[in-house]
């Protein structure tokens, strides 16, 4: 079984234009997001993409992008180490930095806002 973070939330885009059917995103993802499909990469299910960013980097075609470390996985992560149910994502969040927090520049930093929905 594969685990899904939060539905429709991922940063993860795909260009398949750009894909030159390296195989590179399908070896490195740790969750299985991409699969070969006539010779060039296609996502399988977004949902299981925890932005750790491995597919973008490895992506010499630029086919692939993602805001590795700022949506689900991380907000899922600061929100169970701040003790909270309040689930926050963003740029700006990580310890100490949280939606009411005055010197957070990032609006999309807030529980049902930006990247979390």
């Amino acid at each position: 079984m594969r685990m899904t973070y939060l539905k429709n939330v991922t940063t993860l885009k795909f260009d398949p234009e750009k894909c030159t059917g390296c195989t590179l995103c399908t070896q490195v993802c740790p969750h299985g997001v991409f699969a070969m499909k006539d010779k060039r990469a296609e996502v399988l299910d977004r949902d299981l993409c925890m932005e750790c960013g491995a597919c973008a980097k490895n992506c010499a075609a630029g086919a692939i992008s993602v805001r590795a470390g700022v949506g689900c996985a991380a907000a899922i992560i600061w929100s169970n180490l701040r003790g909270s149910s309040e689930i926050s994502c963003g740029e700006d969040c990580g310890p100490g930095n949280s939606a009411g927090d005055s010197d957070n520049k990032n609006s999309s930093c807030s529980s049902g806002g930006g990247c979390c929905g």
